[in-house]
């Protein structure tokens, strides 16, 4: 993807600094991991797995929603949560960016070391 066409692309999602910071505490990525493991884990279940208090954990899976790292459903009286792959798809992007980038000088350092071999 060429730097504009991810410029455009950035405009139109979350700010690529909220789902970075989502995804800087250890408890956020341990809980993408088990989401990940299945379709969609009710917010009780997820809470089990870990050494803190529901709300405690609620206030990560909400950060985790509006980075748009999860979706959130509501069945009766609970809340299931699943991965948005599309927010991984705007994460991936970004650091693609970086990696493209790289390989697109790297190409134009082979190209112009080969003229000047070729003009030796």
């Amino acid at each position: 993807m060429e730097l504009s066409a991810l410029n455009v692309a950035m405009k139109n999602s979350r700010p690529m600094h909220v789902i970075l910071k989502a995804l800087a505490e250890p408890r956020r990525m341990a809980i993408l991991t088990l989401v990940r493991s299945r379709h969609e884990l009710r917010a009780g279940h997820i809470a089990t797995h870990f050494r803190s208090t529901r709300p405690g954990i609620s206030q990560h899976l909400r950060v985790l929603t509006k980075a748009g790292l999860l979706c959130e459903r509501r069945q009766g009286t609970s809340r299931l949560y699943g991965l948005r792959r599309e927010g991984f798809g705007e994460l991936r992007a970004f650091v693609d960016s970086f990696w493209e980038e790289s390989l697109s000088r790297l190409k134009r350092e082979v190209e112009a070391e080969t003229q000047n071999e070729r003009g030796r």
